[in-house]
């Protein structure tokens, strides 16, 4: 599912590896919250070069869902 488009200021996710990055989006997809895999944007420092958005509205349930299956993450703004 594709959240609504990037911008500055537009929160995103990001994590130290692939693996928890796709993770993430597998967790997103269980609890039925959108989300969109796309590139780490440089500004942000990523150890991983794939970052996670979601709908502003569904940022704090996706960081909870994450939360709760032990992945590591960052919410930036880019």
């Amino acid at each position: 599912m594709s959240a609504a488009p990037g911008g500055a200021g537009h929160p995103v996710f990001t994590f130290d590896t692939t693996h928890h990055a796709l993770w993430a989006e597998e967790v997103a997809g269980e609890e039925g919250i959108p989300c969109e895999v796309i590139p780490a944007p440089p500004e942000l420092e990523a150890k991983c070069d794939l970052a996670l958005k979601t709908l502003p509205d569904q940022v704090e349930t996706l960081a909870k869902a994450l939360g709760e299956q032990g992945i590591v993450f960052r919410l930036a703004e880019a």
